[in-house]
């Protein structure tokens, strides 16, 4: 996403989601009579604001599910009053959308000053932000024909796709919906999915639901529904995990792949009132709450029968990263993986002997290509910024281009060094820190710090221009945890999220390429939102095995065949990483036992309390046509102990609780994170259901989820301070110093939610000079502190 002032530009470092938003996250008002205010604004201001109301009518589905009666003009009837009493107070409000079958209320837009008038009329519950979204995978690559290889499509048959389909499993009969930016439904590998009707698009309101083409003056084309629909069901060059399902396709996301809670609810009830069997959304927002509008949305559609499935985000590595709905309690939140894979070590020599500490590989297209570079020394070139522009005015044939991060996608950034003629690449970050793998690049590419780019840098400016590699094999890994990959727990709920994982690393699938002459493509992404459409696919494959099963049954059985990950040092990766780890969709299929709920939280266990016991139970179900006895064990840290059966036996067909309690004595333990995994086995099949809990309150993040824009001459934002703060400021740096330049925005005694902020774009009363800037958010609590990268800004 790029905002202009004047000469500038915005490029994120933050935002590693499924997609970026301006977050927000609630607080519940202390007065019971009004409505929880999820926003905050300028309540003197007539700006107008975009927000979701909820009221405290259920919708359909939610008094469906209690046992109760509601009807579509009871809620448009309470819809209508709320909205009739608020413009006695301003007739200056637009209604959006309106929603009765997932979620009860309405989006609109209201002056700011409006806000307090509608928290106080009554049969009002809630007010959320109406976050935006933009779609942005980690990294995406258009793939030529001589990069089209059987070796980047394994994705599918490494979680037991290929299996299932030799079982008979196709996906036959079960309809996936797409909630994304559209979907090419004319690509020659999707058409066979869709019908005549092919779904809604919420963006331009029409039955059309196609992708942003090339030429949209409101924005750039996108092709990210297209590739995760591929994942799903594609059937032709590429083959999707469940090829002979139906698709629908629901555009919640417009131009530049941006989009709308309020569209993106509006999708999940379309789909859900179409009759779908499995969603798939892999977007969200870096709003950590479990009772964010668009997770009550997915938690209602899993209540009414459809399996809601959803990326994680891409925010990872620390705890504390999942957004919602990737935070609801009932659908399924998918992390992501990379397959196995060759690691190799890298050294890199100038022509001066000097050597670079910090190289290591970064990406390539093929092993061959890679240890090429050995053969020989290079002229190496400084390319900038990777962009076209950059390689215009220089020769990069048969050489290897220097390239700074910043401005545009890596792949971007090497593809372009690939279309010049370099034969090899070198990636220099332009902050403190390692710039992060990229597996699939189209060159071969090594990368290094900041602080060894610079002295590339200044080799070049002597005339040293000659540069020789030294590649060799290091190690052979496993299916690992992409870095990138949010991890849980949730707040409040402290559920363990990712529910599983998927593979999500360099992705190969169908996308449209918007070129009239060649109109149909495919191309390499990677992100939880490519991780996501194989559990969508591996869900559409269990539903035509078992038609019957509940979609508490297809989650668990996901969950509880998921096979365990482990690092690439052999450490078993924790379940706030990898979920219950990454699915195998056959032994989901043929499973005999399912453990339901698949995990559990004990939630807190305060400090001061010593010994603590809390029980709970879960559900064993022999889905056999024998009688089954399991042994009962559980693995967990020292000084947490279960208390339960050794053994249980259930009857054929039938089902059994199995009760225990957790036992924990917090005066012997040290705050924290503490896990634990129940096994259960029959003696031919061993399942396991992961369990998390905390000792002393946990330790949340003081700042999340920071968004910029500039308009009119100011900076402005807005972050979420998850428990509340005693200070807040912004904290603008040197880019490529990171020196502190000055600190502006300064707040005291920070509520949790919320928080906006506004900057004049000066330093000590003068205009920013032309540079880097990097923009953080900074708080501290009593003796902690956080300071978050938000992102950098260019001034030429």
């Amino acid at each position: 996403m790029q905002k202009k002032f004047k000469k500038l530009s915005i490029s994120a470092l933050m935002f590693l989601l499924a997609f970026s938003s301006f977050g927000a996250q609630g607080f519940a008002n202390s007065d019971s009579s009004q409505a929880s205010l999820y926003v905050e604004a300028d309540h003197s201001s007539s700006d107008h604001i975009s927000i979701i109301v909820e009221l405290d009518e259920d919708s359909v589905l939610q008094a469906k599910h209690k046992g109760k009666k509601q009807s579509e003009q009871i809620l448009n009837k309470e819809r209508k009053r709320i909205l009739a009493e608020l413009q006695q107070s301003s007739a200056d409000i637009e209604v959006i959308q309106e929603y009765d079958t997932v979620f009860s209320g309405f989006s609109a837009e209201i002056p700011q000053s409006e806000l307090y008038t509608l928290t106080q009329i009554s049969g009002v519950k809630a007010v959320y932000p109406n976050a935006e979204y933009e779609v942005t995978p980690e990294d995406a690559a258009t793939i030529t024909d001589e990069l089209f290889s059987a070796e980047m499509l394994d994705s599918a048959p490494f979680i037991g796709a290929k299996d299932a389909w030799e079982a008979g499993y196709t996906g036959e009969g079960v309809t996936v919906a797409i909630l994304d930016t559209g979907v090419d439904y004319t690509h020659p590998d999707l058409a066979h999915a869709f019908g005549d009707y092919k779904g809604w698009d919420f963006v331009d309101n029409d039955n059309d639901p196609q992708e942003t083409p090339a030429g949209d003056p409101r924005g750039a084309s996108t092709n990210h529904g297209s590739h995760v629909a591929g994942t799903v069901a594609a059937n032709g060059n590429i083959k999707g995990v469940a090829p002979n399902a139906t698709l629908l396709g629901y555009r919640v996301l417009g131009p530049g792949g941006r989009g709308t809670t309020a569209n993106v609810i509006a999708g999940i009830e379309r789909a859900v009132q179409d009759g779908v069997d499995v969603m798939n959304l892999s977007l969200g927002a870096s709003i950590n709450d479990p009772d964010y509008a668009t997770s009550i949305a997915l938690d209602t559609a899993m209540a009414d029968g459809v399996v809601a499935v959803t990326s994680n985000g891409n925010s990872g590595p620390n705890n504390w990263t999942v957004g919602s709905p990737g935070t609801s309690r009932e659908a399924i939140s998918v992390g992501a993986t990379q397959l196995p894979y060759n690691v190799f070590s890298a050294k890199l020599f100038t022509s001066e002997g000097k050597t670079y500490p910090s190289a290591a590989t970064m990406g390539f297209p093929s092993e061959d290509e890679l240890l090429a570079l050995n053969e020989g020394e290079y002229e190496f070139v400084n390319a900038g910024l990777g962009r076209p522009a950059d390689f215009s005015s220089i020769d990069v044939r048969g050489k290897i281009a220097l390239i700074s991060r910043g401005d545009i996608a890596f792949v971007d950034k090497v593809a372009n060094a690939k279309a010049a003629g370099a034969v090899g690449a070198v990636m220099y970050n332009n902050v403190a820190g390692n710039v992060p793998d990229v597996p699939g690049l189209a060159l071969p590419t090594i990368r290094t710090t900041l602080a060894d780019g610079q002295t590339l840098l200044a080799e070049l400016a002597a005339g040293n221009n000659t540069i020789s590699f030294d590649i060799a094999f290091s190690q052979k890994v496993g299916e690992t945890m992409a870095s990138f990959s949010s991890r849980g727990p949730v707040m409040d709920t402290w559920m363990i999220k990712p529910d599983v994982s998927a593979p999500g690393v360099a992705i190969v699938s169908t996308v449209p390429t918007h070129n009239a002459a060649n109109p149909h493509g495919y191309a390499s992404m990677q992100g939880t939102s490519m991780a996501s459409p194989h559990v969508a696919g591996a869900a559409a494959l269990i539903l035509e095995a078992h038609p019957e099963w509940s979609v508490e049954f297809v989650k668990a059985a996901l969950m509880n065949t998921a096979e365990n990950l482990f690092d690439m040092n052999g450490k078993l990766y924790p379940h706030n990483s990898q979920g219950a780890g990454s699915i195998r969709v056959l032994d989901a299929i043929n499973t005999k036992t399912l453990a339901t709920p698949g995990s559990h939280s004990f939630g807190i266990f305060e400090k001061d309390n010593g010994k603590e016991v809390k029980k709970q139970k879960f559900t064993v179900h022999n889905l056999s046509e024998e009688r089954k006895r399991y042994s009962i064990s559980f693995t967990g840290q020292e000084g947490v102990k279960v208390q339960t059966s050794n053994n249980l036996q259930v009857q054929p067909g039938q089902t059994q609780d199995l009760n225990f309690s957790v036992h924990v004595d917090t005066s012997k333990l040290k705050p924290g994170y503490y896990e634990g995994t129940f096994l259960l086995n029959d003696g031919k099949q061993t399942i396991e259901v992961p369990t998390i809990l905390f000792v002393q309150q946990p330790d949340y993040p003081l700042l999340s989820s920071i968004g910029l824009s500039v308009a009119g001459g100011y900076l402005t934002g807005d972050v979420y301070v998850p428990v509340g703060a005693d200070q807040f400021e912004l904290r603008i740096r040197n880019a490529s110093t990171g020196a502190l330049l000055t600190t502006t925005a300064q707040a005291t005694n920070v509520p949790r939610g919320f928080h906006a902020f506004r900057w004049d774009m000066t330093i000590d009363g003068q205009p920013l000079k032309a540079g880097r800037y990097l923009i953080n958010a900074y708080a501290k609590d009593g003796d902690k502190e956080t300071e978050l990268t938000g992102s950098v800004i260019t001034i030429e």
